[in-house]
């Protein structure tokens, strides 16, 4: 939920220097076959995902339930689009609201998730027809999920609207989805219609282009007719199949007869279970879910848990199933997951997290060499700005210079006349910099390093508070002048920064925030203030204001409650 009259960015500086840090040549992710794992970027990579349906959960809560999920120890997010849900009627398209997939994919990006999406057209997900529009029975003789004429052409006019829509938040395009999935559970189904999947390979490919990894997701027994040359083959299994000790090493072992070398990936590891009116609710202890995934990742899978958020079937969009007799799925969709119905977190996650926290996922560190391509002009000058993380203050060895400690070679030639010299940033703030240098400037890149600045009042009484900053990756950051110190939103644990309540000024009187981002900033960016701390942990009451580069004097800050 957002202000009704956003606070603002004023100003904006762009600092005149060059932040290095290493890149890759071009963003890519993509199957190693040789060494059986992802690569991202070029580097081996593998994902611990959730499942979240933003068309269960209302769009005011996507931000909190997404940053749950990046706080449990997940790197992506798994997600379904339903195709009733956004076409109801031949032609008639909506994206507005809590269907706005755009939305939720930026959302996802704040909170530093990537996406694995599974546009369908079918997609199970005990929804409503399994996201088929109901609509498409107006033809009596038409043969859903095969490669019916009548069938394929609602599918290439639905995929026609929605793959473009998707084609810049591919990764390798700039965004965060890494893979998608084609049609769903296939081999589950009867028709075993080859014609059909291929055709929906030939127009994935047709509108994202070959870059893209397109996998499928079957159960043991449904691999034969759900797999396709071309697209890679994952299974989904939970803990009630791994009651035998061989079990999970049999299934993955299905899996290599069809994918003989590449990652192994569990696409759905069940963590819970859907509910049907008049039976009871379904659990799965938190023993079995946790002792599975630790298995599957000590094996080196990749992994989604499903669900990891279930949300609410309001309205009518609950599925059903039929075993001998109709059986209806609940409104609630509950899914005795890591995060409740509600938004709670459970003891089921605290597990999990402690799971996924033992997996070494890899990090940058100052003693690590990385090669950097520079572009430039001979007589060009190069900046570089270095960043002071502390020195060291225990150990045998104190003397923690900073800065070039020797000089930086160029091919064979050493490069001298290096100029070194500290920024005086705290009396630059302190002098109203960059608050009134610059008004209503956009940055030219969402990379920093950069200043924002703004103003915001407090219409209570004043007491101490907690800046949390989502989506920031990592910088400093400064209240009326005073250096709170850094933050390092992504790296964490600490997601927010204490406020001391004689920092801040009475009513009446504007205070002044002042960060300086030095690596990513969010699409939107935004501050909160919390009334308790995030030091390993989710929030409960916050006040949030929107930084954006527009001006608006009379904007009021709007009081959340949540989970």
């Amino acid at each position: 939920m957002a202000p009704k009259k956003p606070l603002c960015f004023p100003s904006l500086l762009l600092l005149l220097l060059t932040l290095l840090r290493p890149q890759a040549d071009t963003r890519s992710f993509v199957v190693d076959r040789e060494h059986d794992r992802f690569l991202l970027d070029g580097a081996p990579f593998r994902y611990v995902s959730g499942s979240l349906h933003y068309f269960r959960v209302p769009r005011v809560l996507w931000a909190d339930r997404l940053f749950k999920m990046q706080l449990s120890g997940l790197n992506a997010v798994q997600l379904y689009v339903p195709w009733n849900y956004h076409e109801p009627e031949p032609g008639v398209y909506n994206f507005n609201g809590s269907r706005d997939l755009i939305a939720f994919l930026k959302e996802a990006s704040i909170a530093n998730l990537l996406v694995i999406l599974r546009p369908g057209p079918y997609i199970c997900a005990e929804w409503e027809m399994g996201g088929l529009p109901a609509w498409l029975l107006r033809k009596p003789n038409i043969h859903l999920r095969t490669s019916d004429p009548d069938f394929l052409a609602a599918v290439d006019s639905w995929f026609k609207v929605l793959l473009p829509k998707i084609y810049p938040w591919l990764y390798h395009n700039g965004g965060n989805i890494i893979s998608i999935q084609v049609e769903n559970e296939y081999g589950s189904y009867r028709s075993c219609d080859f014609a059909y999947m291929k055709h929906l390979a030939g127009l994935f490919r047709a509108i994202l282009g070959d870059e893209i990894l397109l996998f499928t997701t079957d159960g043991p027994q449904g691999l034969r007719c759900g797999s396709l040359k071309g697209l890679y083959t994952t299974v989904d299994f939970g803990p009630g199949l791994l009651s035998k000790a061989d079990n999970m090493t049999k299934i993955f072992a299905l899996q290599r007869e069809y994918e003989p070398h590449g990652p192994l990936v569990n696409s759905e590891y069940y963590t819970g279970w859907l509910d049907y009116w008049g039976q009871n609710h379904s659990t799965r202890s938190i023993i079995a879910v946790t002792k599975g995934l630790e298995k599957m990742l000590k094996l080196g899978a990749s992994v989604n848990m499903y669900m990891f958020h279930g949300g609410t079937n309001f309205g009518y969009w609950n599925g059903a199933d039929e075993k001998g007799h109709f059986l209806p799925i609940t409104t609630s969709y509950d899914y005795d997951a890591p995060i409740s119905e509600a938004g709670d977190v459970t003891l089921k996650l605290f597990a999990l997290r402690n799971v996924i926290s033992q997996v070494f996922q890899g990090v940058l560190e100052r003693n690590t060499k990385h090669k950097l391509f520079l572009t430039g002009k001979m007589g060009a000058k190069l900046d570089v700005l270095l960043e002071n993380m502390g020195r060291l203050s225990f150990g045998s060895n104190y003397s923690d210079f900073k800065g070039l400690l020797q000089a930086p070679i160029l091919g064979q030639t050493i490069l001298t006349q290096w100029l070194m010299f500290p920024l005086k940033v705290d009396k630059l703030v302190k002098w109203s910099f960059p608050l009134q240098l610059l008004k209503n400037s956009h940055p030219q890149t969402p990379s920093g390093p950069i200043f924002y600045s703004t103003t915001f009042p407090i219409f209570d009484s004043v007491r101490d508070t907690f800046l949390f900053l989502p989506g920031w990756t990592k910088g400093q950051v400064w209240i009326n002048g005073f250096n709170l110190g850094r933050y390092w939103t992504k790296r964490g644990p600490q997601q927010t920064l204490y406020v001391p309540k004689p920092l801040l000024f009475p009513r009446g009187v504007l205070n002044k925030i002042t960060l300086l981002e030095l690596e990513n900033v969010p699409p939107q960016p935004q501050i909160q203030f919390l009334d308790s701390p995030i030091l390993n942990s989710t929030l409960h009451r916050t006040y949030i204001y929107s930084l954006s580069a527009d001006t608006r004097s009379d904007s009021k800050p709007m009081e959340l409650s949540g989970h």
